[in-house]
């Protein structure tokens, strides 16, 4: 198995997509296999392949890759996120804001969230991935659920979701209150 995993910021993750980073140490044959987001540990898993990895057996967990970064690409970065830090702030403090009114501070949203999380089982929470829309937490399983739908259904329903049925994709929507 030459896999490895990739755990990174969503910050870090978000300059790598713009470019902004690059990292030395992957290998020119690496291949993205899995992408997954865990918004109350706010970390990106990202799982790669290369035929250049050792070697490791499949009973073994998939081993943590870390990146290091080119020494140029740093004072690149530190500008954009200082401009960001500087307009955040202004733009969350501004109560007169159109768009303060709209979206409801995403601290209170993470909070109902992460509450609702712990009161899944830590079996239960891996085979889920949960998502704060708007007024609604969408809890998606990540794989096919056999006996454990039962059990998941029952504390979603608990918290007063409900099963949404979708043509391709279906899914929980549990309400924030």
């Amino acid at each position: 198995m030459k896999l490895r995993i990739i755990k990174l910021t969503p910050e870090r993750f978000t300059q790598i997509m713009r470019g902004k980073a690059s990292e030395s140490n992957l290998p020119g044959d690496t291949e993205i296999l899995d992408a997954k987001m865990d918004l109350f540990a706010k970390q990106v898993s990202i799982v790669v392949r290369s035929d250049s990895f050792e070697d490791v057996a499949e009973s073994t967990p998939i081993p943590e890759l870390t990146l290091a970064a080119h020494a140029e690409s740093k004072p690149v970065s530190k500008p954009t996120v200082t401009a960001t830090e500087a307009v955040k702030p202004e733009a969350r403090v501004e109560p007169k804001s159109s768009i303060a009114k709209l979206v409801p501070p995403q601290p209170d949203a993470n909070r109902w969230a992460s509450k609702m999380e712990n009161e899944f089982s830590p079996e239960q929470r891996k085979l889920l991935s949960f998502i704060v829309k708007s007024d609604v937490i969408v809890v998606k399983p990540v794989s096919f659920l056999k006996a454990e739908w039962e059990d998941i259904n029952e504390v979603v329903r608990s918290l007063g979701g409900k099963w949404v049925k979708g043509d391709i994709i279906s899914y929980w929507e549990i309400p924030l209150q």
